[in-house]
């Protein structure tokens, strides 16, 4: 199974006044992982859909904000 949530760790100079950022993360969207839409897909209903802003749940991604991020930091 794949993961919406990828991490990264981007190089930490010696030199920066700063303090280091040592893993960054974004998101990928699900439409990535599938070639193809594939025929009779299970939908939402009308309101679940509007709601969630699609209509497939294949390609439903939930955004929960920077507290999702930061929770994966603090594991």
């Amino acid at each position: 199974m794949y993961s919406q949530f990828k991490a990264w760790r981007p190089y930490v100079s010696p030199f920066d006044p700063c303090p280091p950022v040592l893993v960054k993360w974004y998101s990928t969207p699900p439409q990535l992982y599938m070639g193809f839409q594939p025929p009779d897909l299970p939908q939402f209903s009308p309101f679940e859909a509007l709601r969630n802003g699609v209509l497939w749940p294949a390609l439903f991604s939930p955004y929960n904000g920077r507290n999702a991020i930061q929770e994966m930091r603090d594991c």
